[in-house]
């Protein structure tokens, strides 16, 4: 994969991934929102803060994504370019949809809606960490402690953090249902076929260069 943050390397490709792949994921959690069938853990934690402060979920997530890059700030992370991207892009993008997208009408239609959300998660996701300009602010927050405590496991500190969201989530008011489950089943196979696919190569290393006036000589023969 690319160097994190390097833009001379293939940046055309790689800031198209990005932003398509930001604003992909913000079409897909709102076709999740509209589905009304449960959202991912931070989905359902800002969905319930949104309904407690009567905010619009895009806004939430903005400021919700900027307090955990502050949490970065005692675990010396820094933030790429596809970091700060992701706390904007995303918000925005939720809001700009649920403007235009209706709620499901009958359950196939809110399950069509579910699943191609969560697909699109992982497709998206696959996109945005592909183009190697840094991770998504949660994704952060948990490899960053996990790097200043290398005696936990990232699986365990991921873990605790979805949980206890999502729980608080749900004491907000947030939509906890099949959707949750389903997303918690499939975003890890998504992401394991994704992010391989759409991973840029790595940059290669530049050549060795010979000497001027120095020809090479004969294998086997030593100067």
């Amino acid at each position: 994969m690319a160097a994190i943050g390097n833009l001379r390397y293939r940046p055309v490709r790689r800031l198209t991934q990005l932003y398509v792949g930001l604003t992909l994921y913000g079409v897909s959690v709102a076709l999740m929102i509209r589905s009304g069938l449960g959202l991912d853990p931070w989905g359902v934690f800002q969905q319930g803060l949104a309904r407690q402060t009567r905010l619009s979920f895009g806004t939430v997530t903005i400021a919700v994504g900027a307090l955990v890059l502050l949490l970065w700030i005692p675990l010396r992370q820094r933030p790429g370019l596809g970091t700060v991207s992701n706390v904007v892009v995303v918000g925005l993008m939720v809001d700009a949809t649920l403007s235009l997208l209706p709620p499901g009408d009958g359950l196939p239609a809110r399950i069509a809606m579910l699943v191609t959300g969560i697909v699109a998660t992982g497709a998206a996701t696959g996109l945005y960490l592909g183009a190697a300009l840094g991770p998504g602010p949660r994704d952060g927050l948990m490899t960053g402690y996990v790097a200043r405590h290398p005696n936990r496991s990232i699986r365990l500190v991921r873990t605790v953090i979805e949980v206890a969201v999502l729980a608080l989530g749900w004491l907000l008011g947030g939509t906890v249902g099949i959707g949750t489950v389903a997303y918690a089943l499939a975003i890890g196979p998504l992401a394991q076929v994704f992010i391989p696919l759409f991973a840029v190569p790595a940059q290669p290393a530049p050549a060795a260069v010979e000497p001027i006036g120095c020809p090479p000589q004969p294998a086997g023969e030593t100067a």
